[in-house]
């Protein structure tokens, strides 16, 4: 269901040898990682010395300058494989961007590099244990004391949490600040330095190999030339970056979407009952068409914000809608698919009961799907 106008001949050269890498170096192992909880290192290494790691960065720091394109392939092949694949992508287009637009060269020429090769998994810590949507009530803060800042209080639902090595940590510089949101600050802490803990991997309901969990802070002592862009305007950075992350987002629930179909599409093709296949009887093909209609409906949408945002427009309000109805859209589909492999969908060795968990929390994630209602309505001018 690609939109061919958006992909010339590389992106599709690029899509195949992508595919075909997955198919060898992932496939044949994602159930394991999904009882391990957790994608293995040496994955994302080989995913670095392929070029599929962040190859939007420029050429000096060992990138491909790649478009977006680029970007929503890798997206979408790696939620063919499993939604646990997602840290990948939030490694590759919603952390790191963070260091394109507002890292020093110093840091860039830092922390790009190993970014590239997987040496180096990054996460962004938002959420905190009271506090979700709300980013400007973050509770956590980074006092300045000489050259260096201390950080005190705790994250939560982190993903690559456990493995990461540069958490972007949203804190406050000045806890007095009014409005609250000009106290916020973007620092970036590295694995390794003293008072930074990784909690308790966190169980959840899907995404098993994705590794999810939580940071603690206690008197971390971090370099001010840790400090991401400038400091007090971290909320701005995070506004202007949540775009693209959503956009991320809804690119991906719609490979999700379309792959529930394909998979359903040849179950009822094969499965019989009452003599016949079940894909003959009038119910099964009416859902069938239903489905595909909404999700090429996705598709039509995703397609056109793919090409605005390539071409730098704001886009807020349609990704935030985009969001919002395709995550929705995906617990839909993966309800009516289930439905349609009868006992076999309730069961772990069916594709169809993984899906089924995974995006259920693509409505939560991200800014939920309340907040994109609000913000739809705050842009409506209501």
């Amino acid at each position: 269901m690609q939109d061919h106008k958006l992909f010339n001949k590389e992106h599709h050269i690029f899509r195949r040898s992508l595919r075909k890498f997955l198919e060898k170096e992932a496939l044949p192992y994602f159930e394991q990682w999904e009882e391990e909880k957790c994608i293995p290192r040496k994955f994302w290494k080989k995913m670095g010395e392929q070029g599929y790691l962040c190859p939007w960065v420029d050429e000096k720091y060992g990138g491909i300058n790649a478009d977006f394109g680029y970007s929503v392939i890798i997206g979408e092949e790696l939620d063919k494989i499993g939604g646990g694949l997602g840290g990948i992508g939030l490694h590759n287009d919603v952390v790191m961007p963070y260091i394109d637009s507002y890292g020093t060269e110093e840091q860039k020429k830092r922390w790009f590099p190993p970014a590239l090769t997987g040496d180096l998994i990054s996460a962004v810590a938002m959420t905190e244990p009271g506090t979700g949507s709300d980013l400007q009530a973050v509770k956590t803060t980074a006092i300045r004391d000489g050259d260096s800042y201390i950080l005190n209080g705790e994250k939560t639902f982190i993903t690559n949490g456990i493995h990461s090595d540069l958490v972007i940590v949203v804190c406050k510089t000045d806890p007095q600040a009014e409005p609250a949101y000009k106290g916020v600050s973007l620092i970036v802490v590295e694995d390794g330095t003293s008072g930074f803990k990784k909690g308790k991997q966190l169980k959840k309901v899907g995404l098993h190999s994705n590794d999810t969990s939580e940071l603690i802070f206690e008197d971390c002592r971090v370099p001010v030339t840790n400090l991401l862009g400038e400091e007090g305007n971290g909320f701005y950075y995070l506004m202007e970056k949540l775009q693209q992350e959503r956009l991320v987002l809804a690119i991906a629930t719609q490979a999700s979407c379309e792959r529930m179909l394909e998979i359903t599409i040849n179950y009822v093709k094969q499965r019989e009952a009452f003599g016949r296949p079940i894909g003959k009887f009038q119910n099964t093909r009416f859902k069938l068409a239903e489905m595909a209609t909404e999700i090429q409906i996705g598709r039509t949408f995703v397609n056109d914000l793919i090409s605005k945002h390539m071409n730098g427009e704001h886009v807020v309000t349609e990704v935030s809608m985009a969001k919002w109805w395709i995550t929705d859209l995906a617990k839909k589909v993966a309800t009516e698919c289930m439905q349609l492999h009868g006992g076999y969908g309730f069961m772990e060795e069916y594709e169809i009961a993984r899906r089924f968990r995974d995006v259920q929390v693509g409505s939560i994630y991200a800014g939920t799907n309340e907040i994109m209602k609000q913000i739809i309505a705050k842009n409506m001018g209501l």
